[in-house]
């Protein structure tokens, strides 16, 4: 019986984890837009990014994947690695050996919480880089949305290099990997307000729309059950 326990405990990395772990590994094989990596994640859905070896100790991320299959096949993504105008948008291929890292920018990670409580609670327990929500709530305000998606998350969490989003159900809490769109972790929370803030809990004047400034009874839980 404590064999089976332990058994189904060393199973649910995803779940008893929670955060997935950061994966330093290579490009093993490449066939167009398919990349196989040495060593896989230990989720799909986790996106990462791709270093090229330039000689001279020059290096360079060319550009981001996620993985597709738990036997390590991956995706490259059409998307620019770096979110600056003035800045050339790298060409150079994925090639075998590149060297590749899971789970770039994931200690860097937006909380979207129905109260201030709730915020505080999930800050105070993970020594990460916690992104306030009422930032991306002013992001919003300033590019004319009335609430958020993954488009919008993926450009926000792009241009504030972010790489995890910590949405807040009703009754769990998942992780939102912004740059694959996938959900790469999963728990259950307790002591959740009945009805969530909407938007989130700013601290500063909400602008005349649609969504802010809503009383909606239970409008945040609706809202980021769609994500």
């Amino acid at each position: 019986m404590y064999k089976i326990a332990l058994f189904t405990l060393l199973s649910l990395p995803l779940f008893a984890g929670f955060f997935p772990q950061t994966v330093h590994t290579s490009v093993k094989a490449v066939k167009g837009e398919t990349i196989t990596l040495k060593s896989r994640f230990p989720v799909n859905g986790m996106s990462g990014v791709i270093v090229h070896n330039y000689g001279s100790g020059l290096t360079a991320i060319t550009s981001r994947m996620t993985q597709t299959s738990s036997s390590g096949e991956a995706s490259l993504l059409s998307a620019d690695v770096i979110d600056h105008d003035s800045l050339p948008t790298i060409k150079t291929a994925v090639t075998a050996g590149d060297k590749v890292i899971g789970g770039y920018l994931y200690n860097n990670i937006l909380v979207l919480a129905p109260d201030a409580d709730t915020y505080a609670k999930i800050t105070s327990r993970h020594d990460k880089k916690w992104i306030h929500p009422d930032l991306f709530a002013l992001y919003l305000s300033v590019v004319g949305d009335d609430r958020p998606n993954k488009e919008n998350l993926a450009h926000f969490a792009k241009k504030f290099q972010i790489g995890l989003v910590y949405i807040v159900r009703r009754n769990a809490a998942v992780l939102f990997d912004p740059v694959s769109g996938k959900i790469v972790g999963q728990k259950n929370m307790t002591g959740l307000p009945k009805e969530g803030n909407s938007p989130f809990f700013m601290r500063f004047k909400a602008p005349d729309s649609s969504w802010f400034g809503s009383s909606e009874k239970g409008n945040y839980y609706n809202i980021v059950e769609s994500i």
